[in-house]
């Protein structure tokens, strides 16, 4: 496994189909299967490619910030901050899975939104 181009491959993949290009997204960076564990999110590549293009068409205007890339074995983490109209800021962590060709084959991820107001000074991220 080629981690540094595992973790390339992972915050491209994500920037695609984030910034709206899911199709892209699978056509150079999934293998033969993609599972899905989001449950907002269909198994397989249809149900993929239709999540982004849906989000893409309701919220044109949110950003993606790659904060952290972290890969060990087959597995890749990404740490973000996303930015939704409105202001609505979220932190993310999702892992990503690599067949033995180098291609993303499953995907988990948790969502936390960043609140107001905070018990701490530290930032999610």
């Amino acid at each position: 496994m080629n981690l540094d181009k595992n973790k390339e491959n992972a915050i491209a993949f994500y920037r695609a189909a984030y910034e709206g290009n899911p199709k892209q997204a699978i056509d150079l960076y999934v293998g033969e299967q993609y599972i899905q564990h989001n449950p907002d999110v269909a198994d397989g590549l249809p149900g993929f490619i239709n999540y982004f293009d849906r989000m893409k068409e309701e919220y044109p205007d949110k950003t993606i910030e790659f904060v952290r890339c972290i890969a060990e074995g087959d597995l890749v983490a990404l740490h973000t901050h996303q930015i939704w109209p409105g202001n609505d800021q979220y932190v993310t962590m999702d892992f990503f899975r690599f067949d033995k060709n180098g291609k993303i084959c499953e995907h988990w991820d948790s969502i936390q939104q960043i609140p107001e107001k905070s018990a701490n000074p530290n930032t999610m991220y």
